[in-house]
């Protein structure tokens, strides 16, 4: 059985090395290749690819979103990220857009051609380091709900507001606001400024 593989970065050498990769693999056919989120959609459209390997981050937006959209139009098609990003949100955020695997781009070509058949048949592909990161946060507690008021106070720390900047913002003294900046740590689990608006990225209380 043939399977046939669009390939989406938008650098030209990358997708060189990849195609070159699979060359030698027989049953791997390279039937298009694609720069952009949009060409990616078009290209999967008119050729109906048995699996895509999609980078994550590219010039009009981001695979997810490629992703998303492909599946929505081609539930028979698989698509596998293929990047050198590994943070919780990426990951979530293609798994919830339909992708069938992610892998990172410093993956043996054996193991990049293995993934690619299993993808086509069906199965969840993961690099070890992502499956690792997946389990890690499904055995994570999950962090304390935060007030509507703490995510307030919270995103204006992201913006680098002083705590008497967001009193003003937010007309309430610079007492409370530091209340509130110890509620948020506690809740996060964190003991700085910069972590608690990762630890709010990576749960999703942020974007």
């Amino acid at each position: 059985m043939t399977i046939s593989v669009l390939l989406v970065d938008d650098h030209t050498v990358i997708r060189a090395g990849i195609r070159a990769l699979l060359h030698d693999e027989d049953d791997l056919v390279i039937v298009g290749e694609a720069a952009t989120g949009a060409e990616a959609v078009r290209a999967a459209r008119a050729l109906t690819p048995d699996v895509v390997l999609m980078d994550l981050r590219l010039p009009d937006g981001d695979g997810v979103t490629a992703t998303a959209t492909i599946r929505a139009g081609l539930p028979r098609t698989r698509v596998v990220i293929l990047t050198t990003y590994e943070t919780d949100g990426d990951i979530l955020r293609a798994v919830e857009a339909g992708a069938a695997g992610y892998l990172l781009k410093d993956t043996s070509p054996a193991e990049l051609a293995q993934a690619v058949r299993a993808a086509a048949r069906g199965e969840t592909v993961l690099s070890p380091a992502v499956a690792a990161r997946l389990l890690d946060r499904v055995r994570r507690p999950k962090p304390e709900t935060l007030s509507k008021r703490e995510v307030q106070v919270l995103h204006l720390v992201a913006l680098g507001r002083t705590n008497a900047d967001i009193g003003k913002d937010l007309f309430i003294t610079e007492a409370t606001v530091k209340t509130y900046v110890v509620r948020i740590f506690s809740k996060l689990g964190v003991s700085d400024r910069t972590a608690a608006v990762m630890a709010a990225v990576q749960a999703g209380i942020l974007s």
